[in-house]
């Protein structure tokens, strides 16, 4: 029944958004999302004019969200088998969250940057920039620890499978020296995007497992920063 009181009317929507937030995966990823936002914003200190900005972006995103699952869930009702134009609904309601998403994105960064990248580009500094034998050493440790945890994991080969991702390793160890030699929070930026891409293949081939990656990943960075700090104390 329709709810005639406003109260009923808020208890419906709570519904909704619970019933979304509890089956859509990407619905709990943007609640976490916008936390983390919240909390730069705390402790960044933005303008109540960026607050707002960034709260209109998120809120977009959420109600973006929100309406993709009640798209879905009316397709799905409709459209119990499969049927093209079924389908074309959904991709086309989830291409709306991809936008909404992006957008955020773009406002997140335009409004943060400036007060992350000067803290960033402190943190660079304080490791310093490589030598080209802290370089070499760096990447030589990367892959001779890679081979040893699968070694121990008894999983994969050096190449392919196991624990962890010799590949998310590598990249990432390649992505923390160019920061390092860069001292640029924008070409650390997107260096780090490429290493999260080459992260990602290995998941979308189902070579490595998302534990795998992540494994691979920090073993990489804290190998590298590591041996580059040790470098930098015997200098």
């Amino acid at each position: 029944m329709k709810p005639t009181r406003f109260i009923e009317s808020v208890s419906c929507a709570i519904d909704g958004i619970i019933y979304t937030a509890r089956t859509q995966k990407h619905m709990r990823r943007h609640f976490v999302s916008a936390l983390a936002v919240l909390l730069a914003v705390l402790l960044l200190r933005v303008s109540p004019l960026e607050f707002t900005l960034l709260v209109i972006s998120v809120c977009f995103v959420l109600c973006a969200e929100l309406l993709n699952t009640a798209i879905e869930v009316i397709v799905d009702m409709v459209s119990p088998e499969f049927h093209p134009l079924a389908k074309t609904a959904k991709d086309v309601a989830a291409g709306g969250v991809l936008v909404a998403a992006i957008g955020a994105v773009v406002m997140g960064y335009l409004i943060l940057f400036r007060y992350i990248f000067p803290i960033y580009k402190e943190v660079l500094a304080v490791i310093g920039t490589p030598t080209e034998m802290g370089t070499v050493v760096a990447l030589l440790m990367v892959i001779i620890g890679v081979v040893f945890m699968k070694a121990l994991s008894g999983k994969g080969t050096p190449l392919k499978g196991g624990l962890p991702s010799g590949h998310a390793a590598i990249a990432f160890s390649i992505a923390t020296i160019v920061s390092l030699n860069t001292q640029d929070p924008i070409t650390s930026l997107l260096t780090l995007i490429l290493a999260v891409m080459v992260s990602h293949s290995r998941l979308l081939l189902n070579i490595h497992t998302v534990q795998e990656v992540l494994m691979g990943a920090v073993t990489g960075m804290a190998i590298t920063v590591g041996v580059l700090l040790l470098f930098k104390l015997l200098a």
